[in-house]
């Protein structure tokens, strides 16, 4: 039984509306006032409220606009009832959030069906908020499944932190970090394009795929011949249109040597020096994201890595924060951020997070926040 709330301060319209519908097999309950009708809406949640326009101390259109501006009353298919008839007058009443008008004098069929719709509509909303509740309850469990598959904190002999906040939609991020063997630390993050489970999905695999390291014929020691590898086991056409970029290193410990090569992913940062002398060097291969072309070649590079030396590695969404005068925070500002903190003292990740938090004014990111910092004493 729908509930149906009638906000009028003429007793006459209430009980006539109030006859009226119950005799169609609605649940009404009736309000004198404005602000007596919605502290009845809160109470009730009805899926529909009839509500007079012109009433003294809180208007209809004052009623419309709490309802509307309420979370559990945003669904309420809303009715204003008036004598106004001017297209001004229902401009305003739709600009308040009012769902539709019965004119006065009302005429009892056009009453009926009007309701009839609003009910059928109300339905609809609810269903399609469900739905959404569904949905996002889905995204939530895939997140939580991603961040299970992610590794723990190394701390020796190489010292390895992260972290990893997922969208409210659900980015492609992922990342991984293992030792080859005794001597090789092999480590990567990669992005798929897109958000959902069209973009988790991929980069779940990926990740698996390197982790059991079961891609045949491949040195997993050579980042451009594991590359190359992905390029050929995940080209676009036959991965539902999906690439993804990724940064991947191999970092020999005996020799302080770092190998790596990239594939249309941001740098990573290698910081060299300590306090105000401390520097930041990114470290980037030219190469194709992988799936976008069958013949797009990967080359390695490497450098010298010191005990002191830190390596962060990242997704641009740690860095596309929009601003509120346009654009974006942007790549530049990032990387002066984390040379600032190592000039100062040392950078923790929980502050890099804090400080982007604040930069984007909420909690939730529009993609995927991922960072990893490597610490090679």
């Amino acid at each position: 039984m729908y509930k149906v709330l009638v906000i009028d301060d003429d007793t006459a319209i209430q009980e006539l509306l109030k006859r009226v519908l119950r005799k169609q097999g609605y649940e009404v309950t009736v309000a004198s006032n404005g602000e007596e009708g919605f502290e009845q809406a809160k109470l009730l949640q009805p899926a529909l409220i009839i509500c007079d326009w012109v009433m003294p101390r809180l208007t209809g259109i004052e009623v419309c606009r709490r309802v509307k501006a309420s979370p559990d009353l945003s669904t309420t298919f809303f009715i204003l009832l008036t004598s106004l008839v001017t297209v001004k007058d229902r401009v305003k009443g739709l600009d308040a959030g009012a769902d539709d008008f019965i004119s006065k004098p009302i005429e009892m069929n056009e009453l009926k069906a009007r309701v009839r719709a609003g009910l059928r509509l109300h339905q609809l909303s609810q269903d399609l908020q469900t739905q959404k509740q569904l949905l996002e309850a889905e995204l939530a469990e895939a997140a939580d499944y991603v961040c299970s598959l992610l590794p723990e904190s190394l701390t020796e002999p190489v010292k390895v932190e992260s972290q990893f906040i997922p969208s409210r939609k659900l980015g492609g991020d992922c990342f991984d970090y293992y030792w080859l063997d005794e001597n090789y630390l092999a480590v990567y993050l990669l992005d798929v394009a897109g958000h959902g489970l069209r973009a988790a999905l991929p980069s779940v695999s990926v990740l698996n795929l390197l982790r059991s390291k079961a891609i045949p014929n491949i040195n997993y020691h050579q980042p451009s011949d594991v590359l190359r590898a992905l390029n050929n086991t995940y080209q676009m056409t036959y991965q539902n249109d999906k690439y993804f970029t990724i940064w991947y290193g191999v970092y020999n410990r005996s020799q302080g040597q770092l190998i790596y090569a990239s594939a249309g992913h941001p740098p990573a940062i290698l910081i060299s020096g300590d306090g105000q002398l401390a520097q930041a060097n990114k470290l980037k291969t030219p190469g194709m994201p992988i799936g976008m072309f069958p013949e797009a070649t990967y080359i390695d590079n490497c450098c010298v890595v010191e005990k002191s030396n830190s390596l962060y590695i990242f997704s641009d969404g740690v860095y596309e924060i929009p601003q509120p005068e346009g654009g974006i925070w942007g790549i530049d500002n990032f990387i002066n951020l984390i040379l600032e903190y190592n000039q100062h003292g040392v950078c923790h990740l929980e502050k890099v997070l804090d400080y982007v938090r604040e930069l984007n004014g909420s909690n939730v990111f529009s993609d995927d926040f991922s960072l990893l910092k490597v610490i090679f004493g």
